[in-house]
């Protein structure tokens, strides 16, 4: 074998022994894992025999025997490589030795060259370092040497510093500083949902509303909206100072009772938050005629009451710059409601002095009859004393006066209704009358519209408004009152000239059956036409002189089947009480009205040419909207109050629902 792959091999072989030789080292300070306890294999021990220890490196001659170690024999032949050119490497790895073997002794073949084998690596080529991502590495003093006879027991040698991370030489770019904000009244959201179902628990709040104020909590991420951190903010403390004006519209305060809390509790402070929530919804409804159901007191009462949402309070009131004001604009913007409103603040400032008389309870007194209480009935009434306790014509009549001023029927019997009236002071009295009037005007639209007609059933009048002032007025003619005009509000629409009266059920069934089963020429002699389909029969009025509703009616559709129409009996508007009709409004000279309602192009002069030549309906340019009203208690311009007749008792029946309520 050829002496350079001798070289080679033993090279490799000596490497591997170098290693293990590390290896133990490592572990020379114990044989067992210090974490574990699991024993280390024993490494295999080197044995040089005598006649093969190599001989001394040539750069390591002349060194202590510490550092050569062995004297090589000097008869003993070597192979000597060398690792270029990665300069001087470790102590024991620059030269290596391989002891003869059998290998080794024979005899060279001529010509080789027996010089020391180079074992050549290339450089690993790297690429070029950016010069700015050097990392600065800070200098290390080097630690003083401290000589043995001066170092003293407290003396510690120094350690050396810690390893530090390389700095970079470019800077790293600064992080903008990400700052989260919570909405504002963030913090009560848990609290608002804990309290909110028993901050609404108002009894006379619907559970539609409940939800949709809950509703409104959750869209708004249960944050508040009346409080702060403090207490009220400026818009809660507004709601407040609005709710606790409810007396002046004629609304009890103590239908909206105020939260109490402790700014420091915030439990109670989110609770209070919802509770403003739900009383402000509620004091909206009852601005609007929430608090008592007219259909429930009279069949005749069908106003279509426009009551807002909780959503739609809420979203208002939020929204609004002052939210007392939002919330007071609720109640209604008529002119003759704000009228109410400054008499019921007269009333109350002038107490009653009219001296009350506690008149005890016992039978009904009737005219004619004898009574110990007699007497003091007299004095209450303002009445002179009598010589005999008898209930005589001025007593009943004083008393049917007080009746009627009381929305009583005015009956002059004393019943136990009436006993109670006169139990109540007149201030009382007529605070409660002004407050069921303005109770009624809630029943109306907010916007009667800029132009509109308006029916005052128990002042039997038309007036017809144009941009808020009045352009027309006329007598009119309403329901008796087992036949009533009903209360509603509509748009109306055409108008009919030469019209045909189909007679209602209530009148066919009262009147033409019994005379049509007694005579079947009952109609035909009065001059009406009976049409039968079937079981069905339907009385037709044709168009004329003698036709009930006159030449002209004008139409509003509606469920109760009125409206307003001329008369052939024009005698009835002279008289002061006009109740003579069955439902429909008769209006005195309807010509003037149809000036107003038709416009221009319709004057009275072209409608009056088309009488009698057959039914025309003409449209109006654009409806417009008609109210029948009750008003029994009317605000003059000048502030007098004036009172008309309870007609059909409704007065009477709204200012108990109040009371009852209460």
């Amino acid at each position: 074998m050829r002496r350079r792959q001798w070289a080679n091999l033993a090279s490799a072989s000596v490497l591997a022994l170098a290693l293990g030789s590390a290896a133990a080292l490592a572990q020379s300070s114990g044989n067992t894992e210090p974490m574990l306890g699991i024993a280390f294999p024993e490494q295999p021990a080197l044995i040089l025999l005598e006649g093969e220890k190599p001989a001394a490196l040539p750069e390591l001659r002349g060194q202590p025997e510490a550092t050569a170690r062995t004297e090589p024999a000097p008869d003993a032949e070597m192979v000597t490589g060398t690792v270029s050119p990665s300069g001087q490497p470790p102590r024991g790895l620059s030269t290596l030795e391989v002891p003869p073997t059998r290998a080794t002794t024979a005899p060279a073949s001529p010509g080789v060259d027996d010089g020391p084998v180079m074992l050549d690596i290339p450089d690993v080529e790297l690429p070029p370092a950016d010069p700015a991502l050097v990392p600065v590495v800070k200098p290390q003093a080097e630690p003083q040497q401290v000589e043995p006879e001066q170092a003293g027991p407290e003396q510690v040698a120094p350690q050396p510093e810690p390893l530090r991370a390389a700095e970079p030489l470019v800077p790293l770019p600064e992080i903008p500083k990400v700052v989260i904000e919570l909405p504002p009244g963030s913090e009560f959201a848990a609290d608002i949902a804990t309290y909110a179902p028993e901050a609404l628990a108002l009894p006379r709040l619907g559970e539609r509303e409940r939800n949709d104020v809950l509703a409104a909590y959750q869209a708004n991420e249960n944050r508040p909206f009346w409080i702060d951190g403090k207490g009220w903010s400026e818009a809660g403390k507004r709601l407040v100072a609005q709710l606790s004006r409810a007396r002046e519209d004629g609304l009890r305060p103590t239908d909206y009772p105020l939260p109490v809390f402790e700014a420091s509790d915030k439990g109670r402070l989110a609770e209070a938050d919802v509770r403003l929530s739900a009383l402000a919804v509620l004091y909206a409804r009852d601005a609007r005629g929430g608090r008592i159901d007219p259909r429930r007191l009279s069949k005749n009462l069908t106003p279509t009451l426009y009551l807002p949402s909780a959503t739609e309070v809420l979203s208002e009131l939020a929204g609004a710059t002052d939210a007392g004001a939002m919330l007071a604009s609720y109640n209604p913007p008529h002119e003759g409601y704000r009228r109410l409103k400054v008499k019921l603040v007269e009333l109350r400032e002038h107490l009653d002095d009219t001296p009350l008389v506690r008149i005890p309870a016992g039978p009904a007194l009737k005219l004619g009859m004898r009574d110990e209480r007699v007497p003091l009935v007299r004095a209450r009434l303002g009445l002179g004393p009598s010589e005999e306790p008898v209930f005589d014509r001025s007593t009943a009549t004083a008393l049917a006066e007080f009746q009627k001023q009381a929305g009583l029927r005015a009956n002059g019997i004393l019943s136990a209704q009436t006993l109670a009236a006169l139990g109540t002071p007149a201030t009382a009295r007529g605070e409660q009358d002004i407050i069921a009037q303005m109770e009624r005007w809630r029943w109306l639209p907010p916007d009667l519209g800029a132009s509109h007609i308006m029916v005052n059933v128990p002042e039997f009048q038309v007036r017809v408004f144009r941009d808020g002032k009045l352009v027309h007025q006329a007598r009119a003619i309403v329901g008796k009152p087992e036949s009533a005009t009903p209360i509603f509000s509509h748009k109306m629409d055409h108008v009919v000239v030469n019209p045909s009266w189909f007679v209602p059920p209530s009148i066919l069934k009262k009147e033409f059956l019994p005379g049509l089963a007694a005579d079947p020429d009952y109609a035909a002699k009065r001059g009406y036409v009976v049409t039968r389909r079937g079981s069905n029969i339907s009385v037709r009025q044709p168009p004329g002189e003698r036709n009930a509703l006159g030449w002209i009616k004008f139409m509003f559709p509606n469920d109760h089947a009125v409206y307003l129409h001329d008369t052939p009996n024009r005698r009835l508007f002279s008289a002061d009480k006009r109740a003579f009709s069955h439902g429909c409004v008769r209006v005195d000279n309807p010509f003037l009205l149809a000036d107003q309602v038709l416009g221009p192009e319709w004057t009275h002069e072209r409608l009056k040419r088309l009488i009698g030549s057959g039914e025309r309906t003409i449209r109006l340019p654009e409806p417009i909207p008609i109210h029948l009203v009750y008003n029994t208690h009317v605000i003059g311009a000048d502030g007098r109050l004036t009172i008309f007749d309870d007609l059909y008792g409704f007065h009477r029946l709204v200012r108990q629902a109040l009371e009852q309520r209460g």
